[in-house]
């Protein structure tokens, strides 16, 4: 934490959250006691009558500094909607001073007051916060995949929405999203509900399919609620090899997906390259376990491709981009990757760890599964000579039918190198 250790004398911030009842007489007369007052400008003339100086709450930097200089001169006032402890500016305020300094008056979230206008209990929804996420607002076609799975990810998700990421562009984007990986059928079991200036004489609520709240236009002030009734049906691993349309032997074994996904330690956040993918089923079950992460599945084959896609949608895997090319030449246009897999290579394993350990992240990681002997040699020495620490686990699987009868696998070398 970053707090300012500095900031002495009898101060202390006195941070009020405005509900649907505006700004109530015992917490009006608490800020009347304070010498500064912070809040956005479409608050001031909820504290226009009180004596105190006020200062815009954005940008929030420069609030944040004005209040640790003006907090030693006596009480400081911050008004806000709803909890200031839920995605709002708590976190930031208790970064900068001690918690013995500020004191927490909440009223009920937009999120609460949705929830109850739609009627819906929210003890299980997800919540994702796009409010003021630039980075995430950024237009890069990429950042498609990530965003929709984790709005699809769950049942119920509550998404806090900005100007710039307003329901009608996140149900258009969905909507491109979906129809890209021929998804239609998802996005019709998909709908969205839009609770607008609550708590006041403007409040509004719509529900909708994506097409339908794509085409209409919304007040910057607004909740945003995703049902997605097809969602969350399954444990997040533990998928079959016959549950994947696949093309016959072209699928990592069952056994030897799950210590390939142990051995890639996915982060919850970032990219994953799989490289080889054929029906993806290493990459489907990587976005189940991680919705957060890209995962960049790249397939030269046409009908690897077709299955990979077809999985895609049946698992509702959002966040696989399918990519229709080699390695490495089809590396150049991806986003630098924090995981990389490597189950085929094409004969061009030198040419992929090369290319890929000068893109991977610090402390990410190389997986190669070896299954020819060739690769089983090679690719610990490249590892090592392209600066990777190297681990190796040999698995061989033998699976038992009801019968008693054996059937055994070649063995399968999984090469960890780690950056």
């Amino acid at each position: 934490m970053n707090r300012d250790n500095a900031i002495k004398g009898t101060g202390r911030i006195l941070v009020i959250g405005l509900g649907p009842n505006g700004l109530e007489a015992e917490r009006r007369a608490a800020l009347a006691g304070c010498r500064l007052l912070v809040t956005a400008e479409r608050y001031r003339e909820l504290v226009a009558e009180l004596a105190a100086e006020w200062i815009p709450i954005a940008p929030l930097d420069q609030a944040l500094a004005a209040m640790a200089r003006r907090l030693p001169e006596g009480d400081i006032g911050v008004l806000v909607g709803g909890d200031p402890l839920f995605f709002g500016i708590g976190r930031r305020l208790l970064e900068r001073f001690t918690p013995e300094q500020l004191e927490f008056r909440p009223a009920p979230t937009a999120v609460q007051l949705a929830c109850a206008r739609f009627r819906l209990p929210w003890d299980d929804a997800r919540l994702v916060s796009l409010h003021g996420r630039e980075s995430d607002a950024a237009p890069d076609p990429l950042a498609g995949p990530s965003l929709t799975a984790r709005l699809l990810a769950g049942p119920k998700t509550v998404v806090l929405t900005d100007r710039r990421w307003s329901p009608d562009r996140i149900a258009a984007a969905l909507k491109s999203r979906l129809a890209a990986v021929g998804a239609e059928g998802a996005a019709a079991s998909i709908r969205l509900l839009v609770a607008e200036n609550l708590g006041t004489a403007a409040e509004r609520l719509t529900g909708g399919k994506l097409a339908e709240i794509a085409d209409r236009r919304f007040a910057p002030l607004n909740v945003l609620i995703i049902l997605h009734q097809d969602a969350g049906a399954s444990a997040p691993l533990g998928l079959r090899e016959a549950e994947f349309a696949h093309q016959r032997g072209m699928i990592t074994k069952d056994e030897v997906r799950a210590v390939t996904l142990h051995k890639l330690a996915l982060p919850a956040r970032g990219v994953l390259w799989d490289l080889g993918a054929a029906s993806g089923s290493v990459s489907i079950e990587a976005a189940r376990l991680a919705p957060g992460l890209l995962i960049c599945a790249v397939e030269k084959q046409r009908q690897r491709l077709a299955d990979l896609r077809a999985n895609i949608v049946k698992f509702a895997a959002f966040a696989v981009l399918p990519v229709a090319g080699e390695a490495p030449a089809a590396l150049d246009g991806l986003p630098d990757p924090d995981r990389i897999f490597i189950g085929g290579s094409g004969g061009r394993l030198a040419e992929i760890i090369s290319a890929g350990t000068k893109r991977l992240a610090p402390g990410g990681r190389m997986v190669v599964n070896g299954v020819t002997a060739a690769t089983r040699e090679q690719a610990p020495r490249l590892l090592r000579a392209a600066g990777l620490t190297v681990e190796i686990s040999e698995v061989t699987v033998r699976r038992l039918g009801a019968d008693g009868r054996a059937l055994n696998f070649n063995p399968i070398s999984i090469i960890t190198g780690s950056k």
